[in-house]
């Protein structure tokens, strides 16, 4: 662990941008909207989502309410693969999205932290900016994203549907629809509670997600391997713009300046 100096604030590192923080407040409204009044409607019968379908105004509002979450949905994933696909197709920052995929070294730390947690390990795995939990958790939005937008506009517009494939898969649709969003409410609740909000590590809040910020313990503990590479990035630097002056000294001399 590195020591700071008394009373020195502790540095900082920027995790999230401003972008990335809005695009999460966004997903936060629209699923939030979309949680209550489509569960409501899957369990209509119940007292619970008869009291929120009469105080919205009744089924059909619910469904329009429900329908506006659900475009706002679609607009904020639209805005989310362009920016993806700028990064990497006209800024070639191809690290950014390698950063989110699965590969071997994940396996590897899964492996190393259930043995951890079992006490056969004395040190947990060294992760980089984000760990295999985290790519699970995104990747399984992508895929929850894309199964939810699918099969709701195919309920919303089963006219159009069957011109392209059988009227039989609009009864599909509404069930994988039903059942995605009932998974995706319970892994929110479960899941992605304990990540941000349980764990013993950001009990009772993780608030880097809406400051952008995490602080350099953290990052040492959390995400070691990112913050090694980081010191070291600065270290080059560092050397590179103190070569400069030397540089251009031995430059001027030279040439007799």
């Amino acid at each position: 662990m590195i020591s700071h100096a008394h009373n020195a604030p502790e540095r900082q590192f920027v995790r999230f941008t401003l972008s990335q923080r809005i695009e999460h407040a966004v997903q936060i409204l629209s699923f939030t909207g979309l949680v209550i009044t489509g569960v409501s409607q899957k369990f209509n019968t119940h007292p619970v989502a008869e009291w929120i379908i009469l105080h919205l105004g009744g089924i059909e509002v619910v469904r329009t309410v429900h329908r506006s979450f659900g475009v706002l949905l679609i607009l904020e994933s639209i805005y989310h693969v362009a920016v993806v696909g700028w990064a990497v197709l006209g800024r070639k920052q191809y690290g950014k999205l390698w950063a989110m995929l699965p590969n071997l070294k994940d396996a590897r730390d899964a492996g190393q932290m259930i043995m951890y947690f079992l006490g056969l390990r004395k040190e947990r795995a060294k992760f980089d900016r984000f760990d295999f939990r985290q790519k699970s958790e995104y990747l399984s939005l992508v895929w929850g994203t894309v199964v939810m937008v699918l099969t709701g506009l195919m309920m919303w517009f089963p006219v159009q549907t069957t011109h392209w494939i059988s009227g039989e898969m609009i009864p599909a649709a509404k069930a994988a629809h039903g059942g995605e969003g009932l998974l995706a409410f319970l892994a929110i609740l479960i899941w992605h509670m304990y990540s941000a909000h349980l764990s013993p590590e950001v009990f009772p809040f993780d608030t880097t997600i809406f400051t952008g910020k995490i602080s350099e313990e953290r990052m040492i503990h959390e995400h070691p391997v990112e913050y090694e590479r980081i010191l070291a990035q600065e270290g080059t630097a560092a050397q590179g713009a103190a070569a400069e002056p030397a540089a251009a000294q031995a430059t001027e001399q030279a040439t007799g300046g």
